[in-house]
């Protein structure tokens, strides 16, 4: 067992707080939307970070759909299937945080269907689990944190999506859990639960003048958010000023949940 309990870490140096040179990443889901904005955050603060995504290469994702893979060591990973997310050998030999911000959702009430609700689950909460367990020894090892993507919907209703709001409140259940489960060993896991943020996941809204202004106006803040926004809650998680931080996942909705 890791004497991280015990022994506490002393003050950190607030002005280095955020240098990740020398650490690796890994951010699974990081190719595009809130994944690929963390991974480029750690990346620009200095960390070696590896992103998995769906497609065969970096290049079959361009700028334009909101993915930056540049400086990025990139690779496919089928997460919905545990076989596959077993069989994947890492190219690094060290790992300081895991980032889970994989997922996905369904319209047109295709949740409702067991075929597809099982599908969402797979992806959105049992792919987090499978990873979460694959990289516990290299975290262990380094002290690292792990941080899970859910949503708001983990909190609130969602009444065309069962499976993304089961899902999504699944994740927030799994970090209390392991955050619990795997603070002896010197993990801290965190997570953070985002409100709309502009990417391809939310284009059903962001596609619909009239459905937007409805969102929009119950937004305190009046704007959707941006990945980079989302990044910064997860730079802090990974770093030194949460190291008394274990099983919250915080909100970064734009006070959208105040409403």
């Amino acid at each position: 067992m890791s004497n991280a309990i015990s022994t506490p870490p002393g003050p950190p140096c607030f002005p280095e707080a955020l240098d990740f040179n020398g650490k690796t990443v890994l951010v699974v889901g990081g190719s595009s939307g809130i994944g690929n904005g963390i991974a480029q955050a750690f990346r620009q603060l200095g960390a070696e970070v590896h992103a998995w995504g769906t497609r065969a290469r970096a290049s079959d994702y361009s700028i334009d759909e909101g993915s930056d893979l540049a400086g990025l060591h990139y690779a496919q990973v089928n997460v919905s299937d545990r076989v596959a997310v077993d069989a994947v050998q890492p190219t690094f030999d060290r790992l300081d945080a895991l980032v889970l911000a994989q997922g996905i959702i369904l319209y047109k009430r295709a949740e409702f269907e067991m075929a597809t609700f099982d599908e969402v689950l797979r992806v959105n909460l049992s792919s987090l689990m499978a990873c979460a367990v694959k990289f516990r020894p290299m975290l262990r090892d380094s002290g690292g944190a792990l941080i899970t993507l859910s949503s708001i919907a983990g909190f609130r209703s969602v009444r065309g999506n069962p499976a993304y709001a089961a899902s999504k409140s699944g994740v927030v259940g799994l970090t209390r859990t392991l955050g619990e489960a795997w603070a002896p060993d010197g993990i801290r896991v965190n997570g953070i639960a985002p409100g709309l943020v502009d990417t391809k996941l939310t284009k059903v809204t962001t596609s619909s003048p009239a459905r937007l202004d409805a969102t929009l106006s119950r937004l305190p803040l009046g704007r959707m958010g941006l990945p980079h926004e989302v990044a910064g809650a997860a730079l802090f998680l990974a770093s030194p000023l949460a190291s008394y931080m274990v099983g919250q996942t915080l909100v970064v909705d734009g006070g959208l949940t105040l409403a």
